[in-house]
């Protein structure tokens, strides 16, 4: 495996060391044990990748090491020593005097951590002038080259952005810059890269991973994308129910986990080249109640290999430099290979079975018309003139143009893309949330643009959405059984109150829910519970077509399986057809039976899922692809990878010809083509020697995988400069 800095594995003093933190929150409801007796190091110019479910003690952890932890939490046992000081120990004015400028953190949603109503630039200075006295020439300069060092162009003239102004990547790279203000030691990444699409994913790491190796700061990354771990970790510490369960190298955690939680993990987590025909491995059961004490091990209840020695808190085994809990490998053999019948719990399963086959009279003709056909669909945004004169015509932001394809009966069609590229802009447009410019969108047969009235609430009931947020899907002021009769009640799908409850009853159960829990409101549920939820809502109606909006872009590793599973158990048993939006690809390319790519408003490439996985035709394609982390530090040592030079422009002035060209690795290399990008766009045609593949490219197929890196585009913030002292 290459890492990621030079200073790892070196005998060199730990700059953070925590042992035996214990942080607790004292709640009406009892005392939940978020973190519990954990002990890790980390080194000067290592990353250490911490990783688990979600409640299991990540976040609070990460919150603890700044000691920003509030009522009703308290850190109530363990030293957190930095620099030779414990951090519990001391006054807020010494914590003011290392926060930023010895431990800085990156939070997960940076649009929450930056002032919407401050100029970036004065955001960043204000973070310089908290350790010493500067000049605003000074600082303005620092900043400058801060934001340089993490790879957003232009940085003197964006400094005077607000961050409304700059795209997810480009605000999470200015919290990087703020993070790095002061030069601290230490840096905590909590979910810096979650909700990314891949490349900026990708470009978030590599610029994580230059201030690793050039400045020599720790790392301590917070995350559960397991791709992510192996490509950027030295070390991994894996957190179930609030405690460390595993501690290692990360080449031999993955090739050699020794907890079973660590093994399912890794079995659940969707690989890209993976095949397709077994289902996901999603780990059983929930985690447990952390508000109940637990004796034993925590993870006994959903383990493969409990056994009654497991009553009892396991010993911590030492072999070489990892360290693990786990009563089966304490003589230090390795784990046994998880079963590969693991899949969705036997209820669900059966409640998917035993509802009713969605049957098309025409399917028995033998004459299917494709259940959904969009064509040449435009949808365009009026923008206001930024003019001073309100008689300026306004602009318009080409979120979608000229996007033909279909979806046939029970047929999963996924569609991946950038943030910005139009992806769930389509989406709503096929529900009619976003109104249709031109183009036809036929469902069944019926052009859903020119509906009204029954018509169209017919259509709203064969075509439901689960959004990517589902605390924004659900009223919080309703409960969670309140939420799924609702559909029942307005389309009439029920008669009397019992058979509403008892449909009620059946869809939570069909998602993995217990019916018990329907009183309760959406804030009381984790987020894959909420999703689930949302998943049962769209379910209620018997729709024929799911359209799903970044469904598990939030959810992690286990819930995701979980999720996956169920939706191609949906699917396959009652002829459902899905449209699968996602920046992920191995899940997209694991539930879809073909894959659209778009890029900035237009689809580039289409094709069945292994093939576009395994022989991308656009340049475009092959980029996306080989930015996505593979969870195996092996595969990841030996992969390609393309970093596309520059942002994604601008849809309200998209450029001529093929929109891609301003980052295309390969229009360059053939001179002679160049004017033809320039003023032609390309078609989207199908591919010789590819069946079924399309691709919208004047050199379709002339940039693989494997030549990569014969034409990879040096991104801009590996040319930069070190920032002086």
């Amino acid at each position: 495996m290459t890492h990621l800095n030079a200073h790892a594995g070196t005998a060199a003093d730990p700059v953070l060391q925590v042992q035996g933190l214990s942080t607790r929150f004292h709640t009406g409801r009892g005392t939940v044990r978020a973190v519990e007796n954990v002990s890790f190091d980390v080194r000067r110019g290592e990353t250490l990748g911490l990783v688990g479910e979600s409640g299991s003690g990540k976040s609070v952890t990460a919150m603890s090491l700044l000691n920003l932890v509030r009522e009703p939490g308290n850190i109530e046992a363990g030293h957190i020593l930095f620099r030779g000081k414990d951090i519990v120990a001391l006054s807020n004015k010494e914590l003011r005097g290392i926060r930023g400028n010895g431990l800085s953190m990156v939070f997960q949603d940076p649009m929450s951590s930056l002032n919407p109503i401050m100029r970036i630039g004065d955001q960043i200075t204000e973070a310089i002038h908290g350790k010493e006295r500067t000049t605003a020439a000074q600082a303005r300069e620092r900043a400058v080259k801060l934001m340089k060092l993490v790879g957003i162009p232009d940085p003197a003239l964006r400094l005077a952005d607000y961050p409304h102004r700059f795209s997810g990547g480009m605000r999470q790279r200015v919290m990087i810059a703020m993070a790095l203000a002061n030069e601290p030691d230490v840096i905590v990444a909590d979910e810096p890269t979650t909700a990314l699409d891949v490349t900026v994913q990708a470009q978030i790491l590599d610029v994580l991973a230059d201030i690793n190796r050039q400045l020599g700061t720790a790392i301590i990354l917070i995350t559960h994308n397991l791709g992510v771990v192996a490509r950027s970790c030295d070390r991994v510490a894996v957190m179930y129910a609030g405690r460390i369960v595993e501690q290692a190298r990360t080449a031999d955690l993955f090739a050699d986990p020794r907890h079973p939680y660590t093994q399912a993990l890794l079995a659940a987590t969707p690989r890209l080249l993976a095949s397709r025909a077994h289902a996901l491995m999603p780990i059983e059961g929930q985690p447990p109640n952390l508000a109940d004490a637990i004796t034993g091990c925590a993870f006994a209840p959903r383990c493969h290999f409990a056994h009654a020695a497991c009553q009892e808190q396991p010993p911590t085994t030492q072999l070489d430099d990892r360290r693990f809990d786990c009563w089966k490998t304490a003589s230090g053999e390795p784990l046994p290979p998880l079963p590969r019948h693991r899949s969705q719990g036997p209820e669900a399963v059966a409640l998917v079975r035993a509802m009713p086959v969605a049957e098309d009279p025409q399917s028995r003709t033998g004459l299917v018309p494709p259940l959904l056909e969009v064509r040449d669909l435009v949808v365009r945004f009026n923008v206001p003139s930024t003019s001073l004169n309100p008689f300026a015509p306004g602009r318009h932001l080409h979120a979608v143009d000229g996007v033909s394809f279909t979806i046939d009966r029970a047929e999963t069609v996924g569609l991946v893309g950038e943030s910005g590229c139009g992806k769930s802009s389509l989406g709503k447009a096929l529900m009619g949330i976003n109104p249709v410019t031109t183009g036809q969108v036929v469902f069944d047969g019926k052009d859903v643009t020119q509906l009204s009235g029954e018509q169209r609430q017919w259509v709203r009931r064969q075509l439901q959405m689960v959004f990517q947020d589902p605390m924004s899907a659900l009223n919080p002021r309703m409960t969670i059984g309140d939420a799924l009769a609702e559909p029942l009640i307005v389309h009439g799908l029920c008669k009397g109150a019992a058979q509403v409850q008892a449909r009620v009853g059946e869809l939570m159960q069909l998602v993995g829910l217990d019916p018990a829990v329907a009183t309760r409101y959406p804030h009381e549920f984790s987020g894959g519970q909420r999703q689930r939820v949302v998943i049962a809502r769209g379910l209620a109606v018997n729709p024929k077509l799911l359209v799903c909006d970044e469904a598990v872009a939030a959810l992690d590793v286990s819930l995701q399986a979980q999720v996956i599973n169920l939706l191609k158990d949906l699917q396959a048993r009652l002829g459902l057809s899905m449209l699968f939006i996602g920046h992920d690809l191995a899940s997209v390319r694991y539930v879809s039976d073909r894959i659209l790519v778009m890029y900035l408003g237009q689809v580039v490439e289409e094709g069945p899922a292994e093939t576009l996985t395994l022989q991308p035709q656009h340049p475009y394609t092959v980029s996306l692809l080989s930015a996505v982390p593979e969870p195996d530090p092996v595969t990841e040592a030996s992969r390609q990878r393309i970093m596309l030079g520059g942002d994604l422009p601008s849809p309200l002035d998209p450029p001529s010809g093929c929109r891609f060209r301003t980052r295309c690795p390969v229009g360059p290399l053939h001179r002679e083509g160049r004017e033809r990008c320039v003023s032609e766009q390309p078609a989207l045609m199908p591919v010789a020697g590819s069946p079924g593949s399309k691709a919208a490219c004047h050199f379709a197929g002339e940039m693989t995988l494997a030549g990569a890196t014969a034409t990879r585009v040096i991104p801009l913030h590996e040319s930069k400069e070190l920032i002086p002292t």
